[in-house]
């Protein structure tokens, strides 16, 4: 028997909650339910429940993708690991990721920019940025597009040396946060990578 809708109710700003004969269904996107032409009074086909519980599906996922990405900027691969933990399927999960690619909400460029200059700037070297971007899912040329774009690695290592002072215990600083070997070295000697004038490794 085909069930009757018997009550729409709005729950938030966006979603109808369903009830089939006096009994709540599902809360679906309003979009959906008017997309559908489902009213009080009308049947409810299999084919149309079928749509809907899609609909209401691929709404969840793009919420969900939506509301990680209001946080921070994150990669299309750390936005799917975090569809996958909240337990969106692959197909829904791939759709949310081209909703909000689409949508501009999420983008690999930016992220990556966004991450590099965090990183930069709490004193980590190319080479450790370079690696964190690449754990993060960052295709090559973004990782080295988004690293040309920080300040030159050489003036980050000035700063730095400027603060804790040349010698091995700053060398080994810099080469745990990923900066050349060339730099770590002018760190331990006390020269800025030969260029022994510069005030800040004095």
């Amino acid at each position: 028997m085909t069930p009757t809708v018997t009550r729409l109710r709005l729950v938030r700003p966006g979603w109808v909650a369903v009830e089939l004969d006096d009994v709540r269904w599902r809360t679906l996107p309003a979009e959906a339910v008017v997309r559908a032409g489902i009213a009080v009074g009308s049947l409810l086909s299999r084919p149309q429940a079928a749509v809907l519980a899609r609909e209401r599906r691929r709404a969840v996922a793009v919420g969900a993708a939506s509301a990680a990405l209001a946080r921070r900027d994150l990669t299309r691969a750390e936005l799917a690991v975090k569809l996958e933990r909240k337990g969106v399927a692959p197909v829904e999960r791939e759709r949310a990721l081209e909703t909000v690619a689409r949508a501009g909400l999420q983008d690999d460029a930016r992220a990556a920019h966004a991450r590099a200059a965090r990183m930069a700037e709490r004193g980590y070297g190319d080479d450790a940025i370079r690696a964190d971007l690449e754990q993060r899912g960052v295709e090559a040329e973004l990782r080295e597009e988004a690293v040309a774009a920080l300040p030159e690695e050489r003036e980050r290592a000035v700063a730095i040396v400027a603060k804790l002072g040349p010698g091995v215990r700053t060398a080994q600083t810099l080469a745990r946060r990923g900066f050349a070997e060339e730099i770590v070295a002018a760190a331990a000697e006390g020269a800025a990578g030969g260029h022994d004038t510069d005030p800040s490794y004095d």
